[in-house]
Order: structure tokens, then sequence, then C-alpha cells
């Protein structure tokens, strides 16, 4: 399952939910607040201080594929379905 970080008003975070809707994807959303300390962990395990954040699976370090222009490019490579699998 797909995991993405996100937060409201985030046109990256609406753009990559439409993105694996359009390929038929279902994913968990996890909604922070920008400086919530949910997003501190996240951010303590990442390293990214930016949302969306996009996993293949739970939030860990090794499932990150990192954010929207990184999803964008695995699809428009072919490599997505790999990367999600």
């Amino acid at each position: 399952m797909i995991t993405i970080v996100s937060s409201d008003n985030c046109p990256y975070c609406v753009a990559a939910k439409q993105l694996l809707e359009s390929l038929g994807y279902e994913y968990n959303e996890k909604k922070v607040v920008m400086g919530s300390p949910e997003l501190i962990e996240i951010v303590q395990i990442t390293g990214m201080m930016t949302v969306p954040q996009i996993f293949s699976g739970e939030i860990a370090r090794e499932n990150l594929i990192w954010g929207y222009t990184e999803l964008t490019q695995l699809q428009a490579e072919g490599k997505l379905e790999e990367r999600l699998s």
C-alpha cells in the first residue's frame, strides 16, 4: 500500500494523489500541518521538509519514493509499478 504524507492546500499533494488515482493505485493519506510534531517525526525519518512525501508502504526511509517530481519521473520512465511493488 502506498502512503502519502500531505497537507491541505498543497498543489503537489493533490497532483500526486490524482496521478496515482488515474493509474489505479490506492493509497493511505496522512495529513500533517507544517511544524506539527507528526511532520517533525517524519522529517527525522526522511530528511525531507516538504510534502508530499510518498512511500511504497509504511513510512520508513527504505520505502521513500520522495515527492511528486520523483513520482512523475518514475512513471515517465516506466519504473513506477516496479518501485511500488
